[in-house]
């Protein structure tokens, strides 16, 4: 919003809706009448949305119109309006200063929440509870590792980092976390090479199919292709021996 200082009447108070939406403002201000005054104010409003058609039709929007129309009449506009008129002390007020963050994170990565959480993890008595919110943070804190960092992260780093936070009270095996692959985050669980997966099946399966399929189209090829050759050469045979001799 760009505010022009200066009296209704005696130019333009915002430059963004023009002269004419100015001029209309400031005719609706010599109307007595308060039902007509409101009516071609409602009909003001509308003109200023036709400005910005792109603009999306909310709520928020149509009070900014509200307040937009109040600053052109100087606050003078006395209409029935759903929107109340804004304070004109609003108007020049300097926004308040936003202070800095002063959180002092060790590791930026992964954020205040981790430390927020890792708070409630240690207030876990449950063995089994506590256990379940390590495996959780471990997922997680590798996860946003992995978002911040090109490279392969270790388990041995997130368990390193997971301790350091806690203050060393949260502990957990890094050799049961790499045999069990707690952190993964896939579920941590075991995979078993022994038992194919339903994709590797299906791969397989369609490969058989496309196998055998192939198979038939080549022994079916190779009947056509034999019947072809021989229909061929009985054919040339037939052809040499209708040929009419040539006299000498």
């Amino acid at each position: 919003m760009t505010l022009i200082k200066g009296e209704p009447g005696k130019g333009i108070v915002l430059k963004e809706y023009g002269k004419n939406i100015q001029k209309i403002v400031d005719w609706i201000l010599t109307i007595e009448d308060r039902e007509q005054r409101t009516r071609y104010a409602y009909t003001c409003v509308e003109l200023m949305r036709q400005l910005n058609p792109g603009v999306r039709d909310t709520e928020e929007h149509t009070t900014k119109l509200w307040d937009h129309l109040f600053i052109m009449s100087n606050f003078k506009l006395d209409v029935d309006t759903p929107h109340p008129m804004p304070d004109i002390a609003v108007l020049g007020r300097k926004p308040e200063p936003v202070p800095y963050n002063h959180n002092n994170l060790k590791y930026k990565h992964y954020g205040k929440n981790i430390n927020l959480l890792i708070q409630q993890a240690v207030l876990k008595e449950d063995p089994e509870e506590r256990e379940n919110a390590i495996i959780y943070l471990g997922r997680l804190m590798k996860r946003l590792y992995s978002t911040w960092n090109k490279e392969n992260v270790d388990d041995e780093v997130i368990v390193e980092h997971l301790i350091e936070l806690s203050k060393k009270q949260l502990v957990i095996d890094i050799a049961r976390v790499k045999k069990e692959r707690l952190f993964d985050t896939v579920g941590g669980a075991v995979a078993d090479s022994r038992i194919p997966s339903s994709s590797s099946s299906n791969y397989s399966a369609g490969h058989s199919r496309i196998g055998q399929s192939s198979g038939r189209r080549t022994s079916n090829g190779g009947g056509n292709g034999g019947s072809y050759g021989s229909s061929n050469s009985s054919n040339t045979n037939r052809f040499q021996q209708n040929k009419p001799r040539r006299r000498n």
